[in-house]
């Protein structure tokens, strides 16, 4: 049977607004109102799953599903920069955050490199015992991974996925592989 996984990134938090490093901050009121606003034009799932960041289990409550928590779905651990700004880090610590964004294996920040994240998101995609239609609300560094595994693109492309918040991707897996579904747009016929 195949398995069509849409994966959600959570609604916006102070955090992303201020382009901080996440440290499991709430939704704030925006974030929320943007998640709600989203639910309606959702399609049903058949099971909803959630990293356990509060941003993703409070997008999956605005959404008004009841998500299940996967704790692979956790987000990038960065260490001792959590809860920073970046550009604070990055005028702190240029060539430790230059390093980071540049060589995968890396972890200057004492937390989890992005190689490990995207093993972490490879191994449970591929592990994945479902079929049907599943969404999954995560923070943004987990889509990209999934983008990453799916693709089987180098893990240097990391960073050239844009993934903010609300936004979603589609995947698909059959018996021999994983794909990645571009969006379809409804035309009506005569157009």
């Amino acid at each position: 049977m195949t398995l069509h996984l849409t994966l959600l990134c959570h609604a916006p938090t102070a955090a992303t607004r201020a382009a901080a490093f996440a440290d499991d901050e709430a939704l704030d009121e925006k974030g929320i109102a943007a998640a709600a606003a989203l639910a309606a034009s959702l399609p049903r799932y058949g099971r909803v799953l959630s990293s356990p960041a509060r941003a993703a289990l409070q997008t999956a409550t605005a959404l008004r599903l009841d998500a299940e928590v996967i704790t692979e779905l956790r987000d990038a651990d960065s260490g001792r920069w959590r809860g920073q700004p970046i550009a604070e880090v990055a005028a702190a610590e240029p060539e430790a955050l230059a390093l980071w964004m540049s060589s995968p294996d890396a972890a200057p920040h004492g937390g989890e490199s992005v190689a490990a994240v995207i093993a972490r998101v490879g191994a449970w995609l591929d592990g994945l015992q479902l079929s049907g239609r599943v969404l999954a609300v995560s923070p943004p560094a987990i889509v990209r991974a999934a983008v990453i595994h799916v693709l089987q693109a180098p893990a240097t492309s990391f960073w050239k996925i844009d993934a903010g918040p609300l936004a979603r991707i589609d995947l698909t897996r059959n018996a021999q592989r994983w794909a990645l579904r571009a969006p379809s747009v409804q035309r009506d016929v005569g157009e």
